[in-house]
This record gives structure tokens, sequence and C-alpha cells, in this order.
């Protein structure tokens, strides 16, 4: 799965899978390299406007093969504090 192009990562549609691109993450590897925290942040810099926390909650969970909703309430705090 790591050296898929990050369009088969569960959760990612084009759109996220476009914004990734742009900042340079265009493999699974990449992201797991990167990390899904990492990738939010950076997203949310260049994309302000377009980045909420669900696209950190898909990054997360999609590494885990998961859907993002099954993700708990414990988890999505943990990611969030790690934002900063």
């Amino acid at each position: 799965m790591s050296s898929q192009s990050i369009i088969k990562l569960r959760n990612i549609g084009p759109k996220s899978a476009r914004m990734l691109e742009e900042i340079g993450i265009s493999t699974v590897e990449d992201l797991q390299k990167f990390g899904s925290v990492n990738a939010y942040i950076k997203l949310k810099f260049f994309f302000p406007d377009q980045i909420s926390l669900n696209f950190l909650w898909a990054m997360a969970a999609g590494l885990q093969n998961r859907d993002w909703r099954d993700l708990s309430d414990n988890e999505k705090q943990d990611l969030k504090s790690k934002i900063g």
C-alpha cells in the first residue's frame, strides 16, 4: 500500500488528493513519512478556507485503513491536541 498514489488512500477523494499533491504528498508512503498532523498543518497554511478537521480525521484514519467516522472522540481529541 505504501507506494500507491495518494488517491488510493481510504477517505481521500480527488480534490483532497490534488491539495495533498500540491504540498508534496503524492503517495501513501509520503503521507506516512510526513504524518497526518504535519500534513494537516501544512494544508491549513496553504488552503486556510478549504481545510477542516475532517481532513485530519480522514488522513489519520486512512493510514489505518479505517473510515474517518469510526475514529473515537478520544482519537480525534488526541490528534487535535497535536496541532498546537
